[in-house]
């Protein structure tokens, strides 16, 4: 049993200073590879226009395994389904989407979505300027003054 402990801990020690643990970059890049298709296709430009349209963009991994991308909160996710490639915006609802890309998640009062099929073509300059704009509220957000309890109590006498 002593032996069965030794390796136990010797895995978990390992497992969390374990240097040369992928980042999220390389676990999208791993995904875009893995998929094969048209799928890695699209995911791997849509990153690269999100990039273009904001080259301070954090990617992330989260969810156990959807890409997302942030400049001060989240901007959107890419996530890969059988037969579409979806791309939430996690404010969308809150955008102004005068080129109708969002064609998903509708109903919601926070997020909106663009479903990429195979085949699709992507309105390049109208998806940056969403992106962009996604980026301008999240960072506007960010920067607003918070209302504090003393000037709330203080309007309400």
């Amino acid at each position: 049993m002593k032996k069965v402990t030794s390796i136990m801990t010797q895995t978990k020690s390992s497992s969390k200073a374990e240097e040369g643990e992928p980042t999220p970059s390389q676990l999208i890049d791993a995904r875009i590879k893995e998929l094969r298709d048209w799928r890695g296709e699209m995911l791997a430009r849509l990153r690269t226009l999100i990039k273009q349209a904001d080259p301070e963009v954090v990617e992330e991994w989260k969810w156990r395994g959807v890409p997302v991308w942030s400049h001060a909160g989240i901007i959107c996710t890419g996530e890969t389904y059988k037969s579409v490639v979806k791309m939430t915006f996690a404010k969308g609802a809150s955008l102004e989407d005068p080129s109708r890309l969002f064609n998903s998640s509708l109903e919601g009062n926070t997020r909106r979505a663009i479903d990429f099929h195979e085949g699709d073509k992507i309105d390049e300059k109208a998806l940056m300027a969403l992106i962009r704009a996604a980026v301008a509220l999240n960072t506007a957000a960010q920067a607003a003054p918070r209302t504090t309890r003393s000037r709330t109590a203080s309007k309400n006498s």
